[in-house]
């Protein structure tokens, strides 16, 4: 038993194991925190002894910034030409909207004195067209104002077709020379001559009345009725519109017939005639695109011949002159009726 009791570290010649120099190398590479701390299972995969991975330097939180993308094209720059071309645009805008107000003021000054006008007549008007002196023995039979009378979206339509009536009134009255320099250079022309004069004093009041007229009551009133007045003889004047463009020997016009005619007797009455029958021509195309234009219009106002009819027969009924032999017609009737009742029997 004395072997057992016997201390085997205390023989001097005993060698420690811990002092093997493969020991002690593996203890100086241990992490910092000494071997008590080291954990060999927190890693995936431990490296072996004296292959450890050198530490990365972590670096300092003075370099640390965030990462800038810069543009590889630098913005233009604002040039003193695009801002000198944006207040051009900004004068031109600000003129604009000054001319704009300056032309509304004029016209509600216009208006305020048309109504004052109108307040100081009594609140009728006075008729102003035709714009004759005030000696003259005739005063006006119309009143005609456009900017008072038409609806604004129906204004510029009516000035169009006033404007080609005075067209009218004015081919009319050049072709009266026409056929007088025709009748000078050619005695047995007298008749178109006198046509011509006859053709400027009628068309010329009666194409007002007859067509532009109804036309203008129509846009300022709405009435079906006049919109189909003005078709009815509007296409009969655009009728009378070719017959003049074509120039029949006799019947007063210097259209086309008539002008070369005119040019085998003489060259320069028969130019003047080719120029008057291009202004009959111009007239008859203008005259077909502005009564399409007035039937399109016509379409959009909901007037239908059921309403004309309806506008007509009230007309009628509120005529005082319908209204007088009407009136008078049933008196006559009502007093024969008596006198035939009590009329004796043989």
């Amino acid at each position: 038993m004395s072997d057992f009791d016997s201390n085997p570290f205390a023989d001097p010649d005993f060698s420690n194991p811990f002092q093997d120099p493969s020991v002690t190398q593996v203890t100086r590479s241990a992490p910092p925190g000494g071997l008590e701390e080291y954990n060999p299972f927190t890693d995936a995969k431990t490296a072996a002894p004296g292959n450890a991975p050198k530490a990365t330097p972590v670096p300092s939180q003075q370099n640390t910034q965030p990462a800038i993308m810069k543009p590889t094209e630098e913005p233009p720059a604002y040039s003193q030409q695009q801002s000198q071309r944006r207040n051009e645009d900004q004068a031109r805008v600000q003129a604009e909207l000054l001319r704009r107000q300056e032309e509304l003021e004029k016209k509600a000054a216009e208006l305020d004195r048309r109504e004052r006008e109108l307040q100081s007549h009594g609140g009728g008007r006075k008729n102003n067209w035709p714009p004759l002196p005030e000696k003259f023995p005739v005063g006006p039979c119309f009143y005609h104002d456009i900017a008072v009378d038409i609806p604004v979206e129906f204004q510029k339509t009516v000035k169009i077709m006033y404007n080609l009536w005075m067209f009218h009134a004015c081919t009319l009255f050049v072709n009266m020379f026409g056929c007088l320099a025709w009748f000078c250079v050619d005695t047995s022309r007298g008749v178109d001559f006198g046509l011509a004069m006859l053709w400027f004093l009628l068309f010329t009041p009666c194409s007002f009345v007859c067509w532009y007229r109804p036309l203008y009551g129509a846009f300022r009133s709405d009435s079906s009725f006049r919109f189909f007045v003005f078709f009815f003889i509007y296409i009969c004047q655009f009728g009378v519109h070719v017959l003049q463009s074509i120039g029949i020997a006799g019947w007063g016009t210097c259209g086309w017939i008539a002008a070369l005619t005119g040019l085998n007797i003489n060259i320069p009455v028969g130019i003047i005639m080719v120029l008057i029958s291009a202004l009959f021509t111009a007239l008859s195309v203008g005259s077909l695109i502005m009564f399409k234009r007035v039937h399109a219009l016509y379409r959009t106002t909901g007037a239908s011949f059921e309403k004309a009819q309806q506008e007509f027969a009230t007309g009628v009924m509120s005529n005082k002159t319908v209204q007088t032999a009407a009136a008078n017609a049933a008196a006559n009737a009502a007093t024969n009726a008596a006198r035939g009742a009590f009329k004796p029997q043989p």
